[in-house]
């Protein structure tokens, strides 16, 4: 299999810093082709939000460049040493940006979303409400939302509709640097080809409809990375039409 990949960021109407950080990697291994996205919204409203989401980032990208061929010396991913490595580089990323805050005495955390695609197989891991889309015949959510309102439609106290307009909807429930207790969300399953999919910060998917989101995003309109940066920013220029005041972000990975 192989991937078309691009990303977009923008600071958005309102905020004076874009504390979001994104990564690409893509691979060619001996068994096929690899490629790794991650996003990392750091936390709005929280000084050095940025310092955050960038150190998580940079943690990443040096397992993928140092770890990741020992997780596939066998032609496919090792889920188990997969989930290992993934659930303790957040529980380092965790003890530092905390002790950082602390010795800095200031506030600071970010999200993660990240997803590996290797051998038709996507791994997924999430802290947050950054979030992981599959983009096919329809907009799939893969990613679980750690926060309030989440946790209120789970409970079936509120509605998905009411929860756009609910006043805890950005309240987190974990995030890496800021919470005593993270717990990842890790998710598995076939990569087909013809499907993109979706990184993104809540930014990107407050003022969107999954509708709106085929309609801009579909694998038929991603065939190169030009394609996906140019989609990615029509959709964030869309947003800021609507008024969305956060920062704006987003990875689209195309399978081929």
């Amino acid at each position: 299999m192989r991937f078309v990949s691009g990303c977009y960021t923008d600071v958005g109407i309102k905020k004076k810093t874009n504390q979001d950080s994104m990564l690409i990697l893509h691979a060619m291994t001996d068994y096929g082709e690899a490629v790794f996205a991650v996003v990392c919204d750091g936390m709005g409203g929280l000084q050095k939000g940025e310092v955050a989401s960038a150190d998580v980032i940079l943690a990443f990208q040096n397992w993928f460049k140092t770890e990741f061929p020992s997780v596939i010396s066998s032609g496919a991913v090792d889920a188990g040493k997969l989930q290992k490595d993934w659930s303790e580089l957040i529980d380092s990323r965790c003890d530092a940006i905390s002790r950082y805050g602390t010795i800095n005495r200031i506030s600071l955390g970010t999200t993660l979303t990240c997803v590996l695609i290797f051998g038709s197989q996507y791994y997924v891991a999430n802290v947050g409400d950054s979030r992981v889309y599959l983009i096919r015949d329809r907009v799939y959510q893969i990613t679980h939302d750690h926060t309030v309102v989440q946790q209120k439609i789970d409970n079936g106290l509120i509605t998905v509709e009411q929860a756009q307009s609910d006043p805890e909807r950005s309240v987190l429930l974990q995030c890496i640097g800021a919470s005593d207790f993270v717990k990842p969300d890790f998710f598995t399953g076939p990569a087909e080809p013809d499907t993109v999919f979706l990184l993104c910060c809540d930014g990107f998917r407050h003022l969107i409809t999954p509708d709106e989101m085929f309609l801009y995003l579909n694998a038929s309109r991603m065939g190169t990375t030009e394609l996906i940066e140019s989609n990615l920013h029509t959709v964030t220029d869309l947003l800021k039409h609507r008024r969305e005041t956060d920062n704006i972000s987003a990875i689209a990975v195309k399978t081929c």
